[in-house]
């Protein structure tokens, strides 16, 4: 049996002919050339033409009087701004061929919130799915509050480079919190690559351009995002790094952030007997999230709180404690996590000594 050889990119190739089949070759070169920008290459024959190629959105149509075969629709790609309601998406040739307008890259779309008490527990068979370039995902809230929001453990097992590409997500929040090695990193107006260690973090404003480079083995993080559903678009013109520093740059009303662990400054939290230190995410976002990294300093009796928030969100780094609420408790070890609802009495008791939690709420601040 003969082994069938690799494929290999074909020599001279220029673009793709898409047909189309006329009546009226006038006013349908005319409707191209007018309304969408297209441009004459060729014409014939020239004493009564019945062909005509045109060129134009990075595409070629060959129109053809009474051709037997061609594409009856047509998707154009538009500008993310373009603002047209949907009775003027649509326009309809002279041929016939239905020409709909698309945007090149598609909106962000915010779904309802619909909140629940989530517990992710690590050794309850946790299942670990394959996703891009072979990661492994845990994901830590199924249901993704009716797709408002989405949190997942991540796993990269094979160290050394990574195969990402610079892109960018079209998104409302993200954040990246490294759980476990390194991963080494490069984003748009941020200066030279950095590496992420275990316990550092970084806030991804919407659209910024980054890519991940290489990572240790076994290298694991915790990442949070809203919407659950997000789009990835590929920048394949950007170089990382690039030219210019621009840490102070607004995107989309965020800056960039990055948080490193042996920079930490430790504050009084919420509760007694905890402290906290904020990752500057919450004045990046101008209040609109905000991750702390929690600790218990003392033992001190059980409190309870509640709070009116989009997302409040636990990860426990180390340590053991039981989250109570009402008459019901859950217990959470190293790895565990819970999300907890707006509006939801809840309190910590029986902390170990080193207990240490990621928190990510949503606003920033939560009030007592």
């Amino acid at each position: 049996m003969n082994t069938p050889l690799p494929f290999q990119p074909l020599a001279g190739v220029r673009g793709f002919l898409v047909p189309m089949s006329c009546t009226d070759l006038a006013a349908t070169t005319q409707f191209f050339i007018e309304r969408l920008g297209f441009r004459i290459d060729a014409i014939f024959p020239a004493d009564r033409p019945r062909t005509a190629i045109l060129s134009g959105c990075n595409l070629t149509l060959r129109l053809d009087v009474g051709a037997t075969e061609g594409v009856t629709k047509l998707d154009v790609l538009c500008d993310d701004e373009l603002q047209l309601g949907e009775a003027h998406r649509t326009l309809i040739a002279p041929n016939g061929v239905e020409i709909r307008l698309v945007a090149a890259e598609p909106r962000m779309k915010e779904p309802v919130n619909r909140q629940e008490l989530v517990l992710s527990r690590a050794q309850d068979g946790v299942e670990w799915s394959v996703g891009r370039a072979g990661l492994r995902y845990r994901d830590l809230l199924p249901n993704r509050h009716g797709g408002a929001f989405i949190a997942s453990h991540i796993r990269i097992l094979e160290g050394g480079p990574v195969p990402d590409y610079v892109h960018f997500h079209k998104i409302r929040f993200q954040m990246i919190f490294c759980r476990k090695g390194w991963v080494r990193v490069v984003y748009e107006g941020q200066g030279e690559p950095f590496v992420l260690n275990a316990g550092d973090c970084v806030l991804q404003p919407p659209c910024i351009r980054h890519r991940v480079l290489e990572s240790s083995a076994g290298a694991e993080v915790v990442e949070i995002g809203s919407p659950a559903e997000h789009i990835t678009m590929a920048d394949h013109t950007m170089p990382l790094p690039t030219p210019t520093l621009e840490p102070d740059r607004d995107f989309d009303g965020q800056r960039f952030v990055r948080y490193e662990k042996q920079r930490a400054v430790w504050t009084p939290w919420r509760m007694n007997g905890f402290v906290s230190s904020d990752t500057g995410i919450g004045a990046a976002t101008g209040g609109l999230a905000g991750v702390r990294v929690v600790r218990l300093e003392r033992s001190s009796p059980v409190q309870t709180q509640k709070h009116a928030s989009d997302f409040c969100f636990f990860f426990v780094l180390s340590g053991r404690m039981t989250v109570t609420q009402g008459e019901h408790a859950y217990p959470l070890a190293t790895d565990d996590s819970i999300a907890i609802p707006g509006d939801t009495q809840y309190g910590f008791a029986e902390c170990s000594a080193d207990l240490e939690l990621l928190e990510v709420t949503l606003p920033a601040e939560l009030a007592n």
